[in-house]
């Protein structure tokens, strides 16, 4: 288990890890701000989602940093709490703790 005490040596390994990865300096504050709001365009007369594929590069980027952040996340946790049904958190959640 996360025991309490061990939480900010692990929290500080989790952004360090976070950090060093590819986009690093985008994975640490999709998780401080939160993920990306979804962009919307106007087709038609109706506003819908923008698909992946009409993303800018950035907001592409900032995507693939969300899940990103997710994964490193879950893939850092004890099996236990990995187990607890926390995979429908948000990474900002866990990290807030």
């Amino acid at each position: 288990m996360l025991e309490k005490h061990l939480y900010d040596s692990w929290k500080s390994r989790m952004e360090l890890y976070m950090l060093n990865r590819p986009h690093g300096r985008m994975i640490l504050p999709s998780i401080e701000k939160g993920p990306l709001v979804w962009p919307s365009i106007a087709v038609d007369g109706a506003t819908r989602l923008k698909e992946y594929i009409e993303l800018t590069p950035i907001e592409a980027i900032q995507a693939y940093c969300d899940i990103k952040a997710i994964n490193i996340i879950l893939q850092g946790l004890p099996t236990e709490i990995y187990a607890l049904d926390i995979h429908n958190r948000v990474a900002k959640d866990l990290l807030r703790r």
